[in-house]
């Protein structure tokens, strides 16, 4: 219906009359794969380097893959335990929780990320790339350490919007491989992926008694009828009835 309309609109130039009577499609819901925590910890057990802090940080903090690897140095607040997480799903910002368990390792990430960015400055390497025209706003910011990649990429890249040389960050197909060979290694045989440790943060929270409302918020969820899905694969069996079998 919408490609109709569409064609009629912007391509013919001819305003149809109100359409009734007509059968949409409707969008198939599914439920998420959720692991449990013992399946979470297994995952993490094949992994390790930056690759398992990508994953401890996806579990932990509850964010998209991208949302994950776009973290800039300014984006991590380790005093108030926050990241920002800026334009998400839906172009918003939003604040989410740094797991304290990660303050350590992240510190001595940055540590070594910090070689890089030094190494990059002294090579005259091009900044990184900067959101909404802030290169043109402020000129220097792309090459201060605050706006460096929290995960950057070990290789240089042409940047095909700008035309230079410079660092992204790493690229998503190397989390979501560590991903799955740390199930297959784990013998995990649910269907996992990066974006499944999301799922389980969320589920996870609202096991531990947190209010969906603030799972909402964390998850960056416009309407919490999204986030309200997690309520229906809680560890408590269908729907929360016990078998009669276990009576």
């Amino acid at each position: 219906l919408a490609a109709i309309l569409f064609l009629y609109r912007e391509v013919l130039q001819i305003e149809l009359p109100r359409v009734a009577n007509v059968v949409r499609s409707k969008v198939t819901q599914r439920l998420p794969v959720v692991l449990s925590r013992q399946e979470v910890s297994l995952l993490f057990s094949g992994m390790e380097g930056s690759q398992l802090l990508m994953a401890r940080f996806l579990y932990g903090s509850g964010l998209r893959v991208l949302e994950l690897l776009r973290l800039r140095v300014c984006d991590v607040d380790f005093d108030r335990f926050e990241v920002v997480v800026r334009n998400g799903k839906g172009a918003k910002d939003r604040v989410t929780i740094l797991p304290e368990s990660l303050v350590v390792l992240l510190r001595a990430h940055l540590a070594h990320v910090r070689v890089i960015f030094d190494t990059d400055r002294e090579n005259g390497v091009a900044g990184v790339y900067m959101p909404y025209a802030l290169d043109s706003k402020y000129p220097k910011a792309a090459e201060e350490w605050r706006w460096f990649w929290v995960f950057p990429s070990r290789s240089l890249s042409k940047d095909p919007r700008a035309g230079v040389i410079r660092r992204h960050h790493v690229n998503s197909q190397l989390i979501q491989r560590a991903v799955k060979k740390a199930a297959d290694f784990a013998g995990i045989t649910k269907r996992v992926s990066p974006h499944t440790l999301r799922h389980s943060f969320a589920t996870h929270l609202l096991e531990s008694g947190y209010d969906i409302r603030t799972v909402q918020e964390l998850l960056g969820h416009k309407d919490v009828s999204t986030t309200q899905i997690y309520t229906h694969v809680l560890n408590r069996g269908g729907r929360g009835v016990k078998s009669p079998l276990d009576i």
